[in-house]
């Protein structure tokens, strides 16, 4: 199929400049090279401005509530393990409301992609601050500036037992590409977060610009010099932002575990007819 038809006919509502643009149009060109079919695919997401990817991938979709969009995306996957699930979710979405949620699929190595449009910032509600924020961010919430340290999102991934960890930046397309055809591919949890910036109310192109760069030679399975990678920079301080795959592991997944030794097809039409027989 070609990238084009990936994409539905929805009056997009973003922002000009909008990061979300590059995420959509990534997933796209990637889905058409890795020849995964529409029908096949599923976009579950959240509460947001990212959530309105749903709306504008051509594709199965599924609009979680607050915080909720992996659980979902958990269940999808037992049900039919052989779909390939995206879920997009927010710094707020994921990291706030939904942190648990984020953290348990890690651990249990769920087979999905998890793509955090990282703003640092709650754009859809007009600027209030999230767990990315840095000190000092004067939002609709905090007119005097944040006081307190954001945390560290991919420290708190490696910690959890996620198997493949990445970071991407909106105005790298192409490493973007990169990184979210070999999330995909890789079998069990793949964690990526896009520098997604919010042209609106936090645009911080400059700074990234900047602080950016891409790893190369790198080995993602030396656990070592990925806890060094994940920590290089802080979500408030200058330090240097690495872009790409920083860890890499092969783990059975939750879906094999839940799934051993049920031997045939899986009967998910009955299974579905009981469950509503029973409401």
């Amino acid at each position: 199929m070609k990238g084009a038809e990936y994409i539905s006919q929805t009056q997009n509502t973003w922002c000009p400049g909008c990061g979300n643009f590059t995420i959509q149009h990534a997933i796209k060109s990637v889905l058409s090279d890795l020849g995964i079919p529409r029908e096949e695919a599923v976009i579950v997401s959240g509460i947001g401005c990212h959530a309105k990817i749903a709306d504008y991938m051509q594709t199965n979709s599924f609009y979680a509530i607050h915080g909720r969009a992996i659980p979902v995306a958990t269940g999808i996957s037992l049900g039919n393990p052989d779909l390939t699930i995206i879920c997009s979710a927010g710094d707020g979405d994921a990291y706030a409301e939904g942190l648990d949620h984020l953290i348990f699929a890690a651990k249990r190595n769920v087979d999905i992609t998890v793509i955090i449009h990282d703003n640092r910032v709650y754009g859809l509600t007009t600027g209030q601050y999230t767990p990315t924020s840095p000190p000092g961010f004067a939002g609709k919430s905090t007119p005097e500036g944040v006081k307190e340290d954001p945390f560290n999102p991919l420290d708190l991934m490696l910690s959890a037992g996620a198997t493949f960890i990445a970071r991407s930046y909106s105005r790298d397309k192409k490493g973007m590409e990169e990184v979210l055809k070999a999330a995909i591919q890789h079998k069990g949890f793949s964690f990526v977060e896009v520098l997604q910036v919010c042209a609106t109310f936090y645009d911080v192109h400059t700074c990234y610009d900047d602080h950016v760069y891409r790893l190369e030679g790198n080995d993602p399975e030396d656990r070592r010099a990925a806890e060094v990678l994940v920590r290089e920079w802080n979500y408030s301080g200058e330090g240097r932002i690495p872009l790409g795959i920083l860890y890499s592991r092969d783990a059975p997944t939750f879906e094999e575990r839940i799934l051993a030794g049920k031997e045939g097809e899986i009967d998910r039409t009955g299974l579905i007819q009981r469950a509503i027989a029973k409401r």
